[in-house]
Formats: C-alpha cells, sequence, structure tokens
C-alpha cells in the first residue's frame, strides 16, 4: 500500500507580519514627506513675511499670487470687536491707523491701484502718534491721515466699485468731522466713526 505524504501548511502569520512591517515603513517615509513639506512651506511664508518692506505695510498674497484680504478681515475685525478705550497714550488710534494701512495697501494690490504714495504719507502722521502719545496735536495727524486714506479709498471705490458711492462719501463726512484743532480725547466718537465708516467701505469691497 503506498504511502501518502501530507504536507503541513506553513503558518500564514508570518507573511501577514511583514505586510504590516512594510505598510508602516510605507506609512512613515509618507507622513515624513508630508510634514517637510509644510515646514518648507511655513518656512517660504516666514522668509517672504521677512522680505516684505516697510511699504508693505502687512499686505499678502496667496498661493495663486492673488493678494488675500487677510489683513482687511483683521482691521474689520479690530474696528468691531476692540474695546479699547481711547486714552491719553492714543494706542487705539495708533493700532487703527496701522490696521487700516495695511488694509488699504492689501486691497489697492488687488485692484492694481497705486496707493504708495499717500500710504507713505499716513505712515508719517502715524508714528508722530507712537511716538509722542502726549502730543497734544495729535488729532491733526489723524485728521490728516484720515483724508489721505480716504482719498485712496475714494479712488478705488470710483474705479473698482462704482454701487459703493454712498458709502465713500459716509466715510468723506466722518474724516471732515474730525477736527484737527480740537484734542483727540474730546471727539473720542468722531475718531471712532472714522474707523467704523472705512471698516464698513472695506468689508464691503471685500
Amino acid at each position: 500500500m503506498a504511502e501518502i505524504k501530507i504536507e503541513k501548511k506553513k503558518p500564514i502569520w508570518p507573511w501577514i507580519l511583514a505586510a504590516l512591517v512594510l505598510l508602516a515603513v510605507v506609512l512613515f517615509f509618507v507622513f515624513n514627506d508630508r510634514n517637510e513639506t509644510e515646514e518648507v512651506a511655513g518656512m517660504t511664508e516666514v522668509e517672504n513675511a521677512d522680505r516684505l518692506g516697510a511699504n508693505d505695510y502687512g499686505a499678502t498674497s496667496d498661493n495663486n499670487g492673488m493678494n488675500n484680504n487677510g489683513a482687511v478681515a483683521s482691521y474689520v475685525q479690530f474696528v468691531e470687536n476692540s474695546s479699547a478705550s481711547m486714552g491719553l497714550d492714543h494706542e487705539y488710534s495708533n493700532e487703527a491707523l496701522s490696521k487700516l494701512m495695511a488694509a488699504t495697501q492689501a486691497k489697492a494690490n488687488q485692484i492694481g491701484y497705486d496707493a504708495q504714495a499717500d500710504l507713505d504719507k499716513v505712515k508719517t502722521y502715524a508714528d508722530k502718534i507712537a511716538t509722542d502719545p502726549y502730543e497734544t496735536s495729535h488729532a491733526n495727524s489723524i485728521r490728516k491721515a484720515a483724508e489721505l486714506l480716504t482719498t485712496a479709498l475714494q479712488n478705488m471705490q470710483k474705479a473698482e466699485y462704482p454701487q459703493l458711492s454712498n458709502e465713500a462719501e459716509q466715510l468723506r463726512e466722518a474724516s471732515a468731522a474730525i477736527d484737527p484743532s480740537e484734542l483727540t480725547l474730546n471727539q473720542k466718537e468722531e475718531v471712532k466713526n472714522y474707523f467704523e465708516e472705512a471698516a464698513n467701505l472695506l468689508q464691503k469691497m471685500n
């Protein structure tokens, strides 16, 4: 009688273990490569931010080269959510002007409007407020900065947003309401109203 050879089945668990190890190695390289890409992208953004000149006023661009409106959103959020009161240090006015400059530059870049000359002058007036917060002529600096910013925004409105003529005119009126001969602390509402009108116009442009 012929002997029947029975082959023992080889265990399958070593193959499962090998597959798991291989999968772990693949996943490791995939996620490691993704993290390196994100780090490089982050470093590039930081380098780009460092390369922004003093005349860029914080305006940035997104991945498609189109100007993003982060500066506009930041300004609008500051005006809407700020609970800061205007004190002798004029911290509110200085920060509001800085953010409004950045927002104006961002919007100008987006539509191809050259606001550089006006914004350079605005920066000079903003620096006066920051350098000597106890100077009594701050209302004059705020008024002149407001007039320059209003001119830039109104020119952009006429060129690209004709439907916002009423909002631009309200901004012009708010600018004119700031009395350059009066102490800023005596016209807090007028100054804040100007920044609110600018936020309203920019938000609708955005």
